[in-house]
């Protein structure tokens, strides 16, 4: 190898997913020499395979179910969605899974892209294989992040590479409507997918292992979760697993652990994540190939001075908006630190430290009803040791009611007895997404309950919940 092989950067970023773009942009922006490596699409996961198109997806499902239930424009929409459309409008959001608009994005920048497959050789040193099979090395003075993501698990079962299964990025990407599909998993991935595909015309069997779906959440946002989609048409089977997949004549043969034998075109595994970490040279920095890695507060793998961990390959929250957070705290310390600056171990709430991956993290889930969630559970609450009290309530005012005509939601507020703040907030309900926001300002904020009741929400919207809330945590 010649000396001009090797190229020396302030930082070197693996994977130019959100995440990767986000550490890229903030370090440059410091005035740190960036280089980004990728071996497939800028962009990564969330741009061509989950949050975009499936999204798009679930967008036209959930404007139809809210105007059905419209008096003056049920009748207007009681056909079928034209599916063609909205596949074609789900890849015009993937920009046809072409990435010249993203490296356009990551040009401006200043960073330099390196197609190619990149693996530590070492610490501080990057070994990228490019496309054509040359090799350049690329050193980093200050910090090489770790932004590879994750991928789609799936079970061990005899013979399911012969099936040819779908994970989420089949299940996102698929250029037609399956006639018949297996969805196997309880998660956002699977009940998501349930949603949009049998919305499309699909007939679906939903199998979850568990008691439920969601379990992440409180338990009643999966119940009602479940029940819509039992309401839509699909088939939603608790506590059922997979003994076994094949694929005979083009059709996909599943047997349950209760012998029960279902077929259909296509079969989905939505059945938990896994680290992009197994061949990017970990063993070469004494880590464990295929792990998850353990970082601090401000990103920095356990152990090391120089390397980084962010996104999904930290195992903290699974989640591109989480990501993204994480990025510009990883790119704010990285960028501290190249200047000299001596970071405190602990810093609840400064510009280097992720402290809201700890108990403050938000989620929506895009089924009919949406179901929209940010900080503990009363299980989680009650678990950690904290005295609290959870205020249920139907979503039931003036704006759920002009909504939709059938207005069905309900929300939770877990509140900690002892300061009086909020720990965590559930809602369910058609449009709900739009209020998990203002719950994660009151989450992170530890804003007191008696300084809530001086937020006072317009009227008439669904936040006027919050205000029945209140009233019901002061009053029983």
């Amino acid at each position: 190898m010649t000396e001009t092989d090797s190229i020396a950067y302030d930082v070197v970023v693996l994977g130019a997913g959100p995440v990767g773009e986000n550490v890229a942009d903030r370090t440059r922006a410091a005035g740190l020499s960036t280089a980004v490596v990728e071996s497939e699409l800028v962009g990564g996961e969330c741009s061509y395979w989950a949050c975009m198109p499936s999204k798009a997806l679930l967008r036209p499902v959930l404007a139809q179910a809210d105007a059905r239930r419209l008096a003056g424009l049920g009748l207007a929409v009681q056909g079928p969605l034209d599916a063609d459309a909205v596949l074609a409008r789900r890849t015009y959001f993937t920009n046809d899974w072409n990435d010249d608009g993203q490296v356009g994005w990551l040009d401006s920048t200043g960073a330099d892209l390196y197609r190619g497959r990149g693996r530590l050789a070492g610490p501080r040193t990057v070994e990228v294989t490019g496309p054509d099979g040359s090799t350049r090395v690329l050193t980093a003075r200050h910090a090489v992040a770790v932004c590879t993501g994750s991928r789609a698990l799936l079970p061990d079962l005899p013979g399911l590479a012969g099936v040819r299964p779908w994970t989420s990025r089949e299940a996102t990407s698929s250029p037609s409507v399956p006639g018949r599909l297996v969805v196997v998993g309880g998660g956002v991935v699977a009940a998501e997918m349930a949603t949009a595909w049998q919305a499309l015309g699909s007939d679906v069997t939903l199998l979850v292992r568990g008691k439920g779906l969601l379990n992440r959440m409180e338990p009643f946002a999966g119940e009602m979760v479940a029940e819509a989609l039992a309401e839509a048409g699909a088939d939603v089977r608790t506590g059922t697993s997979v003994q076994s997949v094949t694929r005979e004549n083009g059709s996909v043969v599943v047997v349950t652990d209760g012998g029960a034998r279902i077929e259909a075109d296509e079969i989905l595994f939505a059945t938990g994540r896994a680290p992009r970490t197994d061949d990017i040279g970990l063993d070469t920095v004494g880590l464990e190939p295929g792990s998850w890695l353990e970082v601090d507060d401000s990103l920095r793998v356990t152990g090391s001075e120089w390397m980084y961990a962010v996104g999904d390959v930290n195992h903290r929250a699974l989640l591109t908006h989480q990501g993204k957070y994480q990025a510009r705290i990883a790119g704010a310390a990285i960028a501290a630190r190249a200047c000299g600056v001596s970071l405190p171990e602990s810093e609840p709430w400064g510009a280097h430290s992720a402290t809201a991956d700890h108990g403050a993290v938000p989620q929506v889930v895009f089924c009919d009803p949406e179901a929209a969630a940010v900080g503990l559970s009363l299980a989680e609450a009650e678990q950690a040791g904290h005295r609290v009290r959870a205020v249920d309530l139907d979503i039931a005012v003036a704006g759920s009611s002009l909504y939709r005509d059938d207005y069905r939601g309900r929300a939770r507020m877990v509140v900690d007895l002892e300061r009086e703040i909020l720990l965590g907030v559930t809602f369910v309900g058609p449009g709900v997404g739009e209020l998990i926001h203002a719950a994660t300002i009151a989450v992170v904020g530890q804003v007191p309950i008696s300084r809530l009741w001086h937020a006072v929400p317009a009227y008439p919207t669904i936040s006027e919940v919050w205000l029945r809330l209140l009233e019901s945590y002061r009053d029983n």
